[in-house]
């Protein structure tokens, strides 16, 4: 089980070249890559998108990537010589005009706009590329492995609260003969008072056998620890399980209301209330799980 909160930071470094990268990651329903690069490197976005979506299902990932190359080759210094000679001309122009030597110097010429231009060398794509995938699959690592950490955190608090679900589940089904017999116990007493002599015990577990039926969640007890059960093993499986134990945990409170309604018994109703607010915290946990 994978919580969706992570952090992982890689610098790979090769014959000159530098990339680093810088994965965070919040809670989102679907995946959400945010990617911030230089845009020399737009040619890699596609490569780095592909690389995420491989090894994360869920989540928002904000991605910040810098690039630095010092090699040598790195940058090119290019010479606009037709500038340099109108600037060269003018200056003779001006000399000429105002009779003032203004100095025509190589140094000088050479700090006007434009006359240098320093660009950077063109990149080999796929030697960036594999730097890129080193470096992206490291800062995975390492953001997998704190989202692992603590999912697996929250997988024990989960599998508590499932647990309190399930125990509340038996509390009921045992509670459920005892509010029969108190039924028929009142029923009893209420119509040998309205009827000033011993109710007909026909007429009682006539009655009995109708409330019975009616207040009866066997079959949403057994269909609830079901889908506990379902929980656990998803819990236990490998793969990201949030947007199952999301649904389970909509069919768990969907038994539990039934159950709520159909109740006439305090004890049960209480256990109703506590297994909707355990429920709650399941869905709260859920919100950070892939």
């Amino acid at each position: 089980m994978m919580s969706m909160t992570g952090y992982g930071r890689a610098i790979v470094a090769r014959e000159g070249r530098t990339m680093t990268v810088e994965l965070k990651s919040v809670n989102h329903r679907f995946l959400d890559i945010s990617l911030r690069m230089p845009r020399t490197l737009g040619f890699l976005e596609d490569t780095a998108r592909k690389t995420i979506g491989e090894r994360l299902s869920r989540g928002h990932i904000d991605v910040n990537l810098t690039y630095q190359n010092q090699r040598t080759d790195a940058r090119k210094v290019q010479l606009d010589e037709a500038l340099a000679k109108q600037y060269a001309s003018a200056l003779e122009n001006l000399n000429r005009t105002l009779e003032i030597d203004p100095g025509t110097g190589l140094d000088k010429i050479a700090t006007y706009p434009d006359v240098l231009i320093v660009t950077e060398a063109e990149e080999d794509e796929e030697t960036l590329k594999a730097l890129l995938c080193d470096a992206l699959n490291e800062a995975l690592d390492k953001l997998i492995t704190m989202r692992a950490s603590e999912g697996e955190r929250m997988k024990n608090a989960l599998l508590t609260i499932i647990s309190e679900i399930e125990q509340k589940s038996f509390l009921i089904d045992e509670r459920y003969p005892e509010t029969v017999n108190e039924y028929a116990k009142r029923l009893n007493e209420r119509l040998s008072d309205l009827l000033q002599e011993k109710a007909d015990p026909a007429r009682i577990a006539q009655e009995v056998a109708i409330m019975a039926d009616r207040a009866a969640v066997d079959e949403e007890t057994v269909r609830l620890r079901s889908h506990i059960q379902h929980a656990r093993e998803l819990c236990a499986q490998s793969q990201p399980a949030g947007r199952s134990l999301d649904f389970l945990v909509q069919e768990m409170n969907r038994e539990v209301n039934t159950i709520t309604s159909k109740s006439q018994d305090l004890p049960i109703t209480e256990a109703c209330l506590s297994c909707k607010s355990a429920i709650e915290k399941l869905r709260e946990q859920l919100q950070n799980i892939e």
